[in-house]
């Protein structure tokens, strides 16, 4: 494939007609006419030697090439928006722009809302957008971080990435207040009896592979995609929870349960700032990572 003879503006047309499924629709949203949109899409289909949009009755559909392209175009779309966005000088207070971190509640909770109010001070022009881990992020994280200014997450997940150290948290087990089978210590005994609850895929964290290493498999009862509600689905239960400490000392006004430490040496967690080697020099992303690593060095500060 020879880059220099490719037209990128096809990459804007492709990702239009591929989500609009209509020639017309997406030379109205791409501000090309009907005619040349359609000349857009012959030059598409000739090179990739596929209809990609096929007629069915009044229609169209895409076809199993164009199917795959559509996920693929909105990451390279975004790749070259964030590529030609980037900036030799960067002053926060007069800029206006958005960065947008994938990050789980924890991050958000614990770090996100210290780092949102120190930027509303510093750059009231930048907006912060956080959306939701999903699990995949193990499994195809270079995809997340080319379509994204940046993610929050532990050492100890993902690798092969640069990264900025935050702070240091430490994890801790829930129980309910008035758990009948659980004293004032927990046993690795009562880990591999009772049952848990726990955040999205248990064995990505450090400290409950540990576990296994122990003999201890974690008999999963319920999992959740929020570190926040783990409180709740622990009261009144004989469920127990692994979690942050930072974040359960938060959450203890709104639940009846009892915070204990693990009956071994759990890993520290270690937050940090991952991001696309892409944004590496970019004036916007060196200012964003320096204002997060201030604000968890704050963090760090307070135990």
């Amino acid at each position: 494939m020879n880059l220099t003879r490719l037209d990128l503006n096809l990459v804007v047309a492709l990702r239009a007609l591929l989500e609009e499924r209509n020639v017309t629709r997406a030379g109205q949203r791409v501000g090309l006419s009907q005619p040349a949109m359609s000349a857009a899409l012959a030059r598409l289909r000739r090179h990739f030697d596929d209809d990609l949009l096929a007629r069915v009755g009044g229609h169209y559909e895409l076809t199993a090439l164009g199917q795959v392209l559509l996920d693929r175009t909105a990451t390279a779309y975004d790749v070259l928006e964030r590529l030609f966005a980037s900036q030799a000088d960067f002053e926060p207070a007069k800029e206006s722009r958005e960065f947008r971190l994938v990050a789980s509640d924890y991050a958000v909770a614990v770090f996100g809302t210290e780092l949102a109010r120190v930027v509303h001070e510093e750059a009231p022009g930048i907006r912060l957008r956080f959306t939701q881990t999903q699990p995949t992020v193990v499994d195809d994280t270079a995809t997340l971080l080319s379509a994204t200014d940046g993610l929050l997450m532990p050492h100890g997940v993902i690798s092969d990435f640069p990264a900025t150290d935050l702070y240091e948290d430490r994890w801790v087990f829930l129980v309910a207040d008035d758990h009948p089978d659980v004293g004032d210590r927990l046993t690795r005994h009562d880990l591999a009896r009772l049952p848990w609850v726990t955040y999205q895929r248990t064995y990505d964290a450090p400290a409950v592979r540990q576990l296994g290493m122990l003999g201890v498999e974690p008999r999963v009862e319920v999992s959740v995609d929020s570190f926040q509600l783990l409180p709740l689905l622990v009261t009144g239960t004989r469920r127990i929870a692994l979690i942050q400490a930072r974040l359960a000392r938060l959450l203890m006004p709104i639940a009846a349960v009892r915070v204990m430490e693990p009956p071994y040496e759990a890993v520290p967690l270690r937050e940090a700032l991952w991001w696309h080697p892409v944004h590496t020099h970019d004036a916007a992303h060196i200012w964003l990572r320096e204002t997060a690593a201030r604000v968890g060095g704050h963090l760090a500060g307070v135990s």
